[in-house]
């Protein structure tokens, strides 16, 4: 084993585990949907500093890209949108939405698609609220899919943005299985590939989990292709080369008391919590 998965394993016993969705399945507490479902308010509060839930989903048309299971999809369904589509990759999370609309009673007002972000099957000016909750961090092309939901947005419609900033304490997405706090920063995407992949060993989802986490380039290194590595700087850049002015724009600290370090240049993007925008056609 090497001596950095090892250490990483010490630190397991000394941080504490944070709650993951995909160690609640495996334990039978609840699926990936039902957890989305029930943390659905938490993917629209900072959005209710600006607007209304009413005004986000009331009679709308709804897409949410990057939907995962799409609990979150059909909490928004509960919201009284006419209708939500879920747009995921990730093709085996269709059945479990499905169930879930179908328990809740949303089946009728609920689409779940398959596809990429950057091309879908819309005709444009389709919806009035597009949710990019916790994806742009995922995506591997974050501006061309921002174009794609320009083009799908209706002229009197809204996007709704928010992420959390990559040198945020989890924002190496590997919470599942590792509780350090930025560990990203004291380790190489290497050394974090191999620890990762000794931690799920012997998981019930092992294979879904390396499958959605870790990809290959071009020489055959492995690395965490489920991420970008966004940072604020970074989502700002993209906002102005689209030349987009953000109808609200708010990044959140981590707690309330850090929101002087979440603004010093050259460590705030650390003690950011969630960056938080709202778009709308212009």
């Amino acid at each position: 084993m090497a001596i950095s998965t090892a250490i990483i394993k010490f630190t397991n016993k000394i941080f504490p585990k944070v709650v993951h969705p995909f160690n609640l399945q495996n334990q039978g507490t609840e699926t990936y949907a039902q957890w989305q479902y029930r943390k659905g308010e938490d993917t629209i509060r900072f959005f209710l500093e600006a607007r209304t839930a009413d005004e986000m989903f009331k009679n709308k048309q709804v897409l949410d890209m990057g939907c995962g299971a799409a609990g979150k999809s059909l909490y928004y369904c509960s919201l009284g949108a006419e209708k939500v589509t879920g747009v995921e990759i990730v093709a085996h999370y269709e059945q479990e939405a499905n169930a879930l609309a179908a328990e809740l009673g949303f089946a009728d007002r609920f689409q779940f698609v398959c596809a990429s972000a950057f091309e879908l099957p819309f005709p444009d000016n389709s919806f009035d609220t597009i949710i990019m909750n916790d994806f742009m961090e995922h995506v591997s092309d974050p501006a061309r899919t921002l174009k794609e939901a320009l083009r799908l947005i209706r002229p009197t419609g809204a996007i709704y943005i928010n992420f959390p900033p990559y040198y945020h304490p989890t924002g190496a997405h590997l919470s599942d299985v590792i509780n350090m706090p930025w560990v990203h920063l004291f380790f190489t995407e290497n050394m974090l590939v191999k620890a990762y992949k000794e931690l799920v060993k012997g998981l019930p989802d092992e294979k879904e989990r390396l499958e959605l986490r870790i990809s290959k380039d071009e020489n055959g290194r492995e690395y965490f292709g489920y991420i970008n590595k966004m940072t604020l700087k970074k989502f700002k850049r993209i906002l102005a080369q689209l030349n987009i002015q953000p109808a609200y724009y708010r990044e959140v600290p981590l707690r309330s008391w850090m929101a002087p370090l979440a603004k010093l240049p050259g460590i705030k993007e650390m003690f950011v919590k969630m960056g938080v925008c709202i778009i709308q056609k212009q």
